[in-house]
Formats: C-alpha cells, structure tokens, sequence
C-alpha cells in the first residue's frame, strides 16, 4: 500500500530538492510501532539538515523529527494495546532515514509518546524539539526555582516554551528578547515579566537597570555566536548559561570577562538527552499537558504538499510561532 510524503534526494535549496510523491507504506519491525500521521512540524534543524549542514544519512530522506497521529499498527514485542492511541513522536528523522513528512512513520514505540486527549495533535507536533528542548534548558543543572531567567529569542518556538517552564518551575522573574514589537508581545503573552528589544534596546544596560546591577542567574541561549560578547555582561557572578544553539559552527569566547564572571555553560542538542533525562522531561511535559499548563504558538499549519513553502517561511523566520504541516 502506498502512502504520500516528502522527500529529498540531495542536499540544496528546498524549491531544488524536496519532492512530494507516494511511496511505499512501512511496516513496524519488532519493537516498532506504526503511527498514522496527522501532522509534522518544521523546525530550523530540518530546514538546515535539508541544505546541508549534516550529511545525507540515506540516498532518499523524509525529513522532520517531530510530529503526532494515531497508532495504527505494532511491531513484535509491543502491546496491541496500544493501537488506536494519540501520540506524538520524538526524534523521527535523527539518524533515521526516514521521518515524519510523510502519512505515516514506523520507529522505536518509545518514540511515540501518548499525546492527551486535551492536547492538539497540530500541539504534538510542537513537543518534540520546542519543547523538550526548552524544558531542559531551564531545569539542567539545578533548575531555576527563585532565579532571574533571561530567555534569548523569547519568541521563537523554543522559547516561547522556555518563558512558561521557568514560571511553572518556579522562577522569580523572567526576562526575554525579542526583535520587534510584535514578537515582544507574543513573549509578555507567554510570561515574560520585562521584554527587551535588542534591535532597539542595549541589552546589558537594561538588564543591569532591571538587576538592580546584579545580572540574571541563567541564560537560555539560542545564538551564542551572536551573544557570546554579551554574556559575561549580563550573567550575574557564578551565573549559568543554558545553550541549545548558535549561527556559527565555532564561536570565540571573550575568556577574561567570562572567567572574572565565574559563569558556566552548558551546551546541550535535545536530540542526544541522557535517557534519564528524556524520561524526566516526557513524564514533566505529561503531565503539564493533560493540567493544561502549557499554550502552544502555532503559528501556521500548511498542507504537505505545501512542504517547501514551509521550509521557506522556517529559514526566513517569518512566522511567530511553530510551522506545522498537515499530512
């Protein structure tokens, strides 16, 4: 049986490379699950895999991690039981072939997580990457119970998650930057107690004016090319620097004022969490989810024959809010 889904051959421009086609349905190995797909989110990693910035891990790729559907078949070692249930799916397309662009997707049944019946499935597809990722970056090394938490890019689809974690986490104010007014307001929306628009604003001055001089204990970091001069003026001494991402494969580090600071920094990719960590996160996420704790930004939801238009609105960054395509 054949099923439609998205597909790239080689490494390039999204209008050059991706396909959308029909290709044979898979069928779950042992200890697999079959997931019908409802939807598939884009996030920056697929957009950037797609052009190159990993090698192709097979000649053909379905790409995108994260998604959620139904489970419409099981695999050897797996409870029947479980077909019929609503999940959403970690890691689809990390060092797999193939992954969530498609109808349907077979992988490990510990990537596919039951997703609450209060909970969209045009959400689930939000959880994967924004989301987990945005939790272990404000509940790493201590967490952030009474601390000033500066998000960077407080409107971009991990931290618009970070902002509400750190308040559920118990965070004593929450600062976030952002590039426009519009993306300051989709921040305050999500938590943030004081909004900074870097473009407009000297970042280390208004933290400083807002620390009382002190400086924020954390940092969620999501460029730290771009931000890697700015740190030691604005983390607080023996501060903290989560950092998921940066716009430069190597960045330089100004070593005196990071060292007088006293400031550590963790460097993490949520597609490589400890398993302990991930069963931290998925039973946290859980449980957030069916007490309806968390708001999700959809930003826009597109067909998957629409599945270039979404790789280019994600490289252009302009949608507030993740890309979710329906499959």
């Amino acid at each position: 049986m054949a099923m439609k889904a998205a597909w790239y051959e080689r490494n390039g421009a999204a209008r050059e490379v991706l396909v959308v086609g029909e290709m044979p349905t898979p069928s779950p190995g042992p200890g697999e699950v079959l997931v019908r797909l409802a939807t598939s989110g884009v996030n920056p990693s697929d957009w950037k895999t797609r052009a190159g910035s990993r090698p192709m891990v097979a000649p053909r790729v379905i790409p995108h991690s994260d998604g959620a559907g139904v489970i419409e078949a099981v695999g050897a070692g797996v409870d029947r039981a479980r077909i019929g249930e609503r999940v959403w799916i970690w890691n689809g397309q990390w060092k797999r072939a193939f992954g969530t662009a498609a109808e349907c997707i077979a992988l490990p049944a510990a990537q596919a997580v039951r997703l609450p019946d209060n909970t969209s499935f045009e959400a689930g597809a939000c959880l994967g990457i924004p989301a987990l990722t945005a939790w272990r970056a404000v509940q790493t090394d201590g967490g952030v119970a009474g601390q000033t938490v500066l998000v960077a890019g407080g409107a971009g689809a991990v931290g618009h998650y970070a902002i509400q974690m750190a308040k559920l986490l118990g965070a004593g104010s929450v600062i976030a930057t952002a590039s426009s007014p519009e993306k300051a307001a989709h921040a305050r929306a999500a938590g943030a107690d004081e909004v900074i628009d870097y473009r407009m604003e000297n970042v280390a001055e208004v933290v400083k004016q807002l620390t009382g001089g002190r400086g924020v204990d954390r940092v969620v970091e999501v460029d730290l090319a771009a931000n890697a001069a700015l740190l030691p003026q604005i983390v607080a001494r023996d501060g903290f620097c989560a950092c998921y991402g940066s716009g430069s494969r190597e960045t330089p580090l100004p070593f005196g004022p990071m060292i007088l600071s006293g400031a550590a920094i963790r460097f993490f990719i949520v597609y490589e969490l400890s398993p302990a960590a991930r069963e931290a996160g998925l039973a946290q996420l859980t449980g957030w989810l069916e007490q309806g704790r968390l708001r999700h930004a959809v930003g826009a939801v597109m067909p998957l024959d629409h599945i270039v238009e979404a790789h280019e609105a994600v490289e252009r960054g302009s949608v507030i809010g993740n890309v979710v395509l329906a499959c």
